[in-house]
């Protein structure tokens, strides 16, 4: 039987007064209790002596993050929820942790964490996607509420004055895991002062009675218990709530004592369990439901952390991170735990004691490492990096470099190509030149070259990791291949850490709109849009995804936009860099466009856009005319042809005016000649029939 688990993850974050910020903010007084610190070690375990490849199940998640409310005093304000949102789904749409298809995780952070859309998502969406067999993961961190003896979570509209109707009562979130939401495991993680209350204390009982009846696998781990207090603080990762911050950790691998690639719930339990339960002197215990969930549920899978032979860790241990100037970025064995600057040492918790490979890195610079340092047990060790030696080239690099980028800037085929020669020789000469290997992948990509575009972009980030500009060129070349999971991944990476990429977050609105995650695509297109708004493609892609959401006059309002700004001679679409940026592979109805005027393509779908808008809108003159401009751009486009049919046909029964219906016929029969395979075209063969009917009765 195939085992396949829905996880529920919660993590609530309440509020704060100090540094290390306790999450608790309720109506009723309680006094902080728990034991004191307690000497703990990772239970022994049988370890697998031979590595299992896991099936990865169908999965769904919903992240919510919540850190400054709109009806709360700034002083109830917490600091780290929307990060510790966005680490988690990292790492949820990572191939090496939870293994989530982009398309398949809601994500609403700051003010998109209405409460309407966390009950949509608790009560509709999960409920209507998710089955016996699928992985389901919920996120929640933000503030937990108690009040007459209810639990509730606070979304961004929360109102204390009227509790009971604007957050979310916490017995009707064990309703939905219980009742409502689907699955063959399900885990549940609470990470709040009050966590243990997920209902009224009376009812408790009742409902955990009621998720045990499932027959299904139940995973609870909570922050902490019923009376104790959860914590979020700079210290853990550069600022995460405690508990987020371990359990990202384990996921990432750090929880997979048996080192075979999985972590169990069981092994995150005792990984975070361990790890906050030392981290706050005792003050804060996860704990968790042992009795009623199966201990091997997969909860992330990491191919690279297999190595069946090794042992237990015996206790964790702790690096102390410094930098001698500000913005280095600190691998450990390979893997980005965040960027550090000068005064700030960052503080990493949790890692396995023994030797770990260290690397600092920033542009500009030559790398301080790779060096090995060793973790022990129960202790912290600093680790000091100094980024002193400025990355010189050769003057023959440079020289290549230079012919190259001149080549690049005047585009067309034999431009790119002699471009290539020269970013190649550049490398030859300086094989640490990263600004050569993105303007080498960049010229390959313009040709097409994609294989040859992958390595050279993948190359630059090799040998600089915090060359964000690479990153962002390969997501948007990974848009034209439509790998739109690793390009989110590529994308989101580059947002997170530069928050004010333009390029990376209209890219990403893109590559949202292409997995359907409209309100994702347009949370991004509008941050791109503050940051520059001249962007005209961004424009574009917050037009299409309004679009797909029904939001007419908005989306015909940002084509209008799109097309005041690119409004250019098409010649100089080259020197733009469209062919770089990886903007079309297809959007629902296009064909590929890679290959293309990608200024032409751009400008078809903007009128096609402001037609299928006007048509919604009734407005049939206006859309026909669009259409008609669209097809001056690309008149070998079926949907346009169908759109054209559309708009006569409905503006002929609105006016009764028939003599449209030869313009309507001609447009539907030059859909069917360019393709007569789209899923339109049977209704469009039953309404040619009424046509010809009703112009054979006139």
């Amino acid at each position: 039987m195939r085992l396949t688990p829905i996880l529920v993850l919660l993590a609530v974050a309440c509020a704060a007064q100090t540094t290390k910020k306790e999450r608790d903010l309720k109506f009723e007084s309680t006094t902080p209790g728990g034991p004191g610190a307690a000497s703990v070690r990772p239970p022994e375990r049988e370890f697998v002596k031979e590595a299992r490849t896991p099936v990865i199940p169908r999965s769904y998640a919903l992240v919510v993050g919540v850190g400054a409310y709109k009806n709360l005093e700034a002083k109830h304000h917490l600091q780290f929820p929307e990060r510790d949102a966005e680490a988690v789904y990292s790492i949820l749409i990572s191939p090496e942790g939870g293994n989530f298809r982009a398309e398949n995780v809601k994500r609403f952070v700051g003010a998109n964490a209405t409460l309407a859309n966390i009950r949509a998502s608790l009560e509709q969406w999960l409920p209507s996607v998710a089955q016996d067999d699928d992985r389901v993961l919920i996120y929640f961190a933000g503030h937990g509420f108690v009040k007459d003896g209810k639990g509730y979570l606070a979304p961004y509209d929360v109102d204390l004055n009227k509790l009971e109707s604007t957050a979310y009562p916490m017995d009707a979130l064990g309703s939905a895991i219980g009742g409502k939401i689907k699955g063959k495991w399900k885990v549940l993680l609470t990470d709040s002062c009050h966590s243990g209350a997920i209902t009224p204390e009376s009812d408790r009982a009742q409902l955990n009675k009621s998720l045990l009846d499932l027959n299904k696998s139940l995973f609870s781990l909570t922050a902490s218990r019923d009376r104790e207090q959860s914590f979020e603080s700079s210290e853990w990762g550069g600022g995460h709530g405690i508990f987020t911050y371990y359990v990202v950790k384990g996921m990432e691998g750090a929880a997979d004592t048996s080192q075979d690639g999985i972590v169990t719930a069981d092994e995150l339990a005792e990984y975070v369990r361990t790890n906050v339960r030392e981290a706050t002197a005792g003050r804060q215990n996860p704990t968790s439901d042992r009795g009623s969930f199966d201990s091997e549920m997969l909860l992330a899978y990491i191919p690279s952390g297999r190595s069946p032979e090794a042992p237990p860790p015996p206790k964790f241990g702790t690096l102390i991170v410094e930098v001698n100037q500000d913005g280095v970025e600190v691998f450990v064995n390979g893997k980005s735990v965040g960027v550090v600057n000068k005064g700030s040492p960052l503080r990493l918790p949790g890692l396995a004691p023994g030797a770990i490979t260290v690397k600092a890195v920033k542009m500009g610079f030559e790398p301080d490492g790779p060096r090995e340092e060793m973790v022990y047990p129960g202790q912290e060790s600093t680790v000091s990096f100094k980024i002193v030696i400025p990355r010189r080239r050769p003057r023959a690099a440079v020289e290549h470099f230079d012919r190259g980028l001149d080549h690049y800037n005047k585009s067309g085929g034999d431009n790119y190509k002699k471009a290539a020669d020269e970013f190649a020789k550049a490398l030859s000469v300086d094989p640490k030149y990263s600004q050569a290997a993105l303007y080498l992948g960049r010229s390959h990509h313009a040709q097409f070259n994609y294989e040859a575009a992958k390595a050279a972009y993948t190359k630059a980030i090799e040998i600089d990791p915090d060359y964000l500009e690479a990153r962002a060129s390969y997501g948007g070349m990974l848009l034209d291949i439509g790998d739109l999971d690793e390009s989110i991944r590529q994308l989101n990476a580059v947002t997170q850490r530069d928050k004010k990429n333009a390029q990376a977050f209209y890219l990403l609105s893109q590559a949202l709109r292409r997995k359907d995650l409209y309100e994702d695509g347009i949370l991004a297109a509008r941050a791109a849009i503050k940051l520059v708004p001249e962007n005209a493609e961004a424009h574009f892609w917050l037009a299409e995804n309004l679009r797909m959401t029904k939001k007419w006059s908005d989306a015909g309002a940002e084509y209008q936009e799109y097309l005041r700004l690119s409004d250019f001679d098409s010649k100089m679409a080259g020197k733009l860099n469209y062919y770089v940026l990886g903007f079309l592979s297809g959007v629902g109805k296009k064909k590929r466009a890679a290959q293309t005027d990608i200024w032409r393509e751009l400008r078809s779908m903007a009128y096609f856009g402001l037609c299928e808008t006007e048509r919604k809108q009734n407005r049939f003159n206006i859309a026909i005319g669009h259409c008609q401009k669209a097809l001056v751009y690309d008149p070998g486009d079926p949907f346009l042809h169908y759109q054209l049919g559309l708009a006569y046909t409905q503006q002929a029964n609105e006016t009764d005016d028939r003599s449209l219906l030869p313009a309507a016929r001609k447009h539907f029969r030059s859909m069917l000649e360019i393709n007569a395979e789209l899923p339109e075209a049977g209704s469009v063969r039953t309404m040619l029939a009424a046509i010809e009917k009703a112009i054979y009765a006139q």
